[in-house]
């Protein structure tokens, strides 16, 4: 092997170690759906919509307590050490969760501490937003990942994983289902969520021996007090706009899947058995992975900002699709599993993959992690939000009619879907490749021109003249001329 080779493969193995870990997330907002199923046939009429409803949210309240500590962590701990400890309690509440046991084993007692669990796995979750994704995007930019592929790896290593891990949840079920039978259905929901340990504490050994990132080395203000108002004023506009597209994202994307198995049971009128419910769930979730891969492969081309405007285009109109047509596609449940997979994927291709970009990338290495967690913890109060709406949305359409009860998230999706894609349009700006490099020279020259001493940023015991880090005006230079 050359050692070129090796070094882009050591280059995607660092981006990847560092956004892997958001696998904890799909896999543990995904698997809730199921479960809840579970809980319902096992305990019938005694898990209230209120109860499912609140286990389906409440680690989206734990999510942003993570995104919004952690990203002051990020910051000014460090990255590695966000990261470490976000993968040791995503695998710590993951197994407990699993060994649950309510108070006098009594149904009540049981979802408490469901409940429980969940809000604590969700800082978990939280943390790796801006701790790991952040790193990922840092690591996209090193010397060994080629220009042209450094969207397409950010968005392979964080994104895509979460999707993965969506298809994951989905199957996982219906495989304890299989395995245990429907008379051990306690067992299975148990297996489901317990299995979430496994992939954050392999994550936990990949991360082990990683280092901070070059960037991050560099440009850090680890040692100085962040002037947060001359940020905002440069910044603020850009955070507030990727932060409401964020919002709409996580609206319309987390409820609807994790919804889907209901919608699927709703379809087949609560009829089939688990067998058939759950593997209808799986076909809808894999439409989550093309999605996110044919983005992932054309982000480097159209950019993050065209991208993402394309992707909730599509989107918007397969869900005004299905809303016209809900009552024909209802009688075929293949149809709607279809149509139903197209409008997620389309999400996963646009904004799915390039909020975390635009996130990342778009602010300066010094505050990266605030950044990024403030916004994509705005997205989560989306989730959060969007998870309590879907009841009351689709009983007040189903006021005027029942039939059309269904169609009011689709109706709803889709009008914030063309409204996002406003919001992109007009106040997103485009990324370059190479951009981070430069956005912190820039923001440096910005600081220093408001009278702020930027001597003190970095890591002090790296000599900026001898060290790997590479000095960012050299650095800068080298990329212009590659470009040129």
């Amino acid at each position: 092997m050359s050692t070129t080779l090796k070094q882009r493969l050591s280059g995607v193995s660092l981006i990847f170690a560092c956004g892997t870990a958001l696998f904890s997330d799909g896999y543990g907002n995904g698997v809730i759906g199921s479960v809840n199923t579970l809980l319902k046939r096992i305990y019938p009429g005694q898990i209230s919509t209120n109860y499912s409803t609140t286990l389906n949210s409440v680690v989206f309240a734990g999510t942003i307590v993570g995104m919004l500590s952690f990203g002051y962590i990020s910051d000014k701990v460090g990255r590695k050490f966000g990261m470490m400890s976000a993968t040791c309690i995503v695998a710590f509440f993951s197994a407990l969760s699993a060994a649950s046991s309510g108070a006098n084993h009594s149904v009540h007692g049981l979802v408490t501490m469901l409940i429980v669990c969940r809000f604590f796995l969700g800082i978990g979750i939280g943390a790796e937003y801006p701790c790991g994704s952040v790193s990922a995007s840092e690591q996209t930019e090193g010397k060994a990942i080629a220009k042209n592929s450094q969207h397409k790896w950010f968005a392979l290593a964080t994104n895509s994983m979460i999707d993965l891990a969506f298809c994951v949840a989905a199957f996982v079920p219906l495989l304890m289902f299989w395995i245990c039978g429907p008379n051990h259905l306690r067992a299975a929901w148990r297996l489901s969520l317990g299995l979430g340990f496994f992939p954050a504490a392999a994550v936990f050994a990949w991360r082990w021996a990683m280092e901070e990132p070059e960037l991050y080395k560099k440009s850090s203000m680890k040692a100085v007090k962040i002037p947060y108002m001359l940020v905002l004023r440069k910044y603020g506009m850009r955070l507030a706009a990727i932060s409401l597209t964020w919002f709409i994202y996580d609206f319309i994307t987390y409820p609807f899947g994790i919804y889907s198995t209901t919608v699927v049971d709703i379809i087949t009128d609560s009829n089939a058995s688990l067998s058939v419910v759950f593997g209808w769930n799986v076909v809808i979730n894999l439409f989550y992975m093309p999605g996110t891969i044919l983005g992932a492969l054309t982000v480097d081309y159209l950019g993050p900002k065209w991208t993402m405007i394309t992707g909730l285009l599509f989107q918007a109109l397969f869900g005004f699709f299905m809303s016209g047509f809900y009552q024909q596609l209802r009688k075929h449940v293949a149809g709607f599993a279809v149509m139903y997979g197209i409008f997620l994927c389309f999400g996963e291709f646009g904004p799915g993959n390039c909020l975390g970009l635009l996130a990342s990338k778009s602010s300066p290495t010094a505050v990266r992690g605030q950044f990024y967690g403030t916004a994509a913890a705005i997205g989560k109060i989306g989730a959060f939000v969007g998870t309590w709406a879907f009841p009351p949305m689709i009983a007040d359409f189903g006021k005027h009619s029942a039939s059309q009860a269904d169609t009011g998230p689709f109706w709803v999706g889709s009008g914030l879907a063309i409204l996002s894609a406003l919001i992109t349009y007009f106040f997103i700006v485009p990324l370059d490749h190479d951009g981070m490099a430069k956005e912190d020279l820039v923001f440096r020259e910005y600081l220093e021109a408001n009278g702020f001493d930027t001597s003190g940023m970095g890591f002090h015991e790296i000599d900026s003249q001898t060290s790997s880090v590479p000095d960012m005006e050299e650095k800068v230079a080298e990329k212009d001329a590659e470009t040129a």
